[in-house]
């Protein structure tokens, strides 16, 4: 990634000449495109695209491009959002026993895979709090009792007050009430295995492997008030043989969990996910 620059999403209805006019605007003003990643749903005749451009050269200050491009986003109707370069993305981690999520992120982090200041670490258990601690990254334990809303709002505070910009459910093992869903709408991703809806509850490693599963995986997808369903971002999958036991079944599903909730964490931080109503439309790196 280019060390100065913006990031631009737009997304509006499709018509001729869209790519000529998005590009000639930078081109006018000296900007060099480093990247253009383009998407037109046929279907509802709309068009979507992501374009990485090097502003070291503009003519004009970064605030006053970004400001004048709305003339044009107008024009064409369109949704937009700018995103400086370089950045680091306020996320805070929710995790309950299970670490390896939360590890392959903290690893990711370490090595600049993603540009993301991880501002704390919240367990409704406290199973996770020394890896917090050997990370050097502050550790808050929410009791989530019979009093669900109050355990809640005592993360939504904490979240409100770290100036959080992505919250990632790194196999946090509560339902998110609705209320807080909509606070961190298209901000919140959450990871699970790829069973749901056959396998659901207790140990579904365990039915799985009963019923003779013949694939495992899992889901990286945006929290929303329906369970398990908001837009999926990512999804990873792992072939099960017939001498894989139920240890197995685990392992590969791990395997795919990380896979998948590094990615989506990923493509979110680097601005290449464009939502559109309850699909993710993602642009690869």
């Amino acid at each position: 990634m280019i060390r100065e620059g913006l990031i631009l999403k737009i997304d509006c209805p499709d018509r001729a000449g869209l790519v000529a006019k998005i590009a000639g605007y930078v081109s006018e003003h000296e900007g060099n495109l480093v990247e253009f990643n383009q998407f037109t749903d046929a279907v509802r005749s709309r068009f979507f695209a992501r374009l990485e451009i090097d502003t070291s050269g503009l003519k004009v200050e970064t605030d006053e491009f970004v400001r004048g491009f709305g003339t044009l986003g107008r024009l064409l109707e369109a949704q937009w959002h700018f995103r400086r370069l370089p950045y680091r993305m306020r996320t805070a981690v929710l995790v309950t026993k299970t670490d390896h999520c939360l590890n392959e992120i903290l690893w990711r982090a370490q090595l600049c895979e993603l540009p993301v200041e991880i501002t704390s670490i919240i367990g409704n258990r406290d199973d996770c709090r020394l890896i917090a601690e050997q990370a050097g990254i502050p550790f808050h334990h929410v009791e989530i009792g019979e009093d669900k809303e109050e355990g809640f709002r005592a993360i939504d505070r904490l979240l409100t007050k770290q100036a959080v910009e992505l919250v990632v459910l790194a196999r946090f093992m509560q339902v998110v009430p609705g209320w807080l869903c909509a606070a961190y709408k298209g901000r919140m991703i959450n990871i699970h295995h790829s069973f749901l809806p056959a396998f659901v509850g207790a140990n579904p490693y365990r039915k799985a492997f009963e019923r003779g599963v013949k694939l495992i995986g899992a889901t990286c997808h945006y929290v929303t008030e329906d369970l398990d369903a908001g837009p999926i971002i990512d999804q990873e999958v792992e072939r099960v043989q017939h001498y894989h036991s139920v240890h197995d079944l685990i392992r590969l599903g791990r395997d795919c969990e990380r896979s998948a909730l590094a990615k989506g964490i990923r493509y979110h931080v680097h601005e290449r996910i464009i939502l559109d109503n309850h699909r993710a439309i993602v642009f690869p790196d």
